[in-house]
């Protein structure tokens, strides 16, 4: 796979080990992006000059990155479908994805991609913070929010053991250190393959650090009323 150059489609193909029918999907998407993106500000218009490196493998990268026991994914400000689309097509015989998307026009483009590509993913057009709580094994986000923000969006979507995977740029480091402030968790950080300056930040165990573990209920022989002798 070629670091941090063009890329071209064939090339994805080589890197990655997608079929010949995922890579046509691909294809299809990004025919459909380059299109709607004519009349819609979907993505940066300069972006599109890469986008089989820049959209494509960046969201790809992640793969590997997802357990392999994992059934359930949700993916955070999906906008024209990066990283959340990619991986629906990438792991479409293993893994449910949910997108959610507060803008209505970006909505009818993952609509209508997948629709295109024959993707049974579900879309909820609402931002984030209004949807209601869910567990998912997985969730993933690219250029959503900074991390403090982003985490108290991923929060209500894990459970004890989600994984949440983001795509995160050169700010990363001042990111951690003002979301360590307000979360605790386990972080891992892995150098982005498509962009120098990235990284994909790999969060498990995400709580609060005000939370308060539920107390445990008195056992029922724990305590015992005495009878008064008469």
């Amino acid at each position: 796979m070629p670091d941090f150059n063009d890329l071209e489609p064939d090339e994805f193909a080589a890197g990655t080990g997608v079929s010949r029918e995922t890579l046509a999907r691909l294809r299809a998407y990004v025919a459909l992006l380059q299109d709607w993106n004519s009349r819609h500000n979907l993505v940066s218009p300069g972006s599109l000059a890469n986008v089989w490196r820049r959209h494509i493998w960046d969201s790809a990268q992640l793969v590997p990155l997802v357990p392999p026991d994992a059934r359930t994914l949700v993916d955070l400000g999906s906008g024209a479908g990066f990283p959340g689309l990619v991986l629906a097509e990438m792991l479409r015989d293993r893994v449910s994805v949910t997108l959610i998307e507060a803008t209505g026009k970006k909505c009818d483009f993952l609509r209508a991609a997948a629709e295109l590509m024959a993707l049974p993913v579900k879309i909820r057009n609402m931002r984030s913070e209004d949807c209601p709580p869910q567990v998912f094994d997985v969730v993933t986000s690219r250029a959503c929010a900074p991390l403090p923000r982003l985490l108290g969006f991923a929060h209500k979507f894990t459970g004890p053991n989600s994984v949440c995977l983001f795509l995160k740029g050169q700010n990363l480091g001042s990111e951690l250190t003002e979301a360590r402030k307000s979360w605790s968790m386990k972080d891992r950080q892995i150098p982005s393959l498509t962009d120098p300056s990235g990284t994909v930040l790999e969060v498990t165990e995400l709580v609060p650090n005000d939370f308060e573990p539920p107390k445990e209920a008195p056992h029922p022989g724990g305590r015992q009323s005495k009878r008064r002798r008469r």
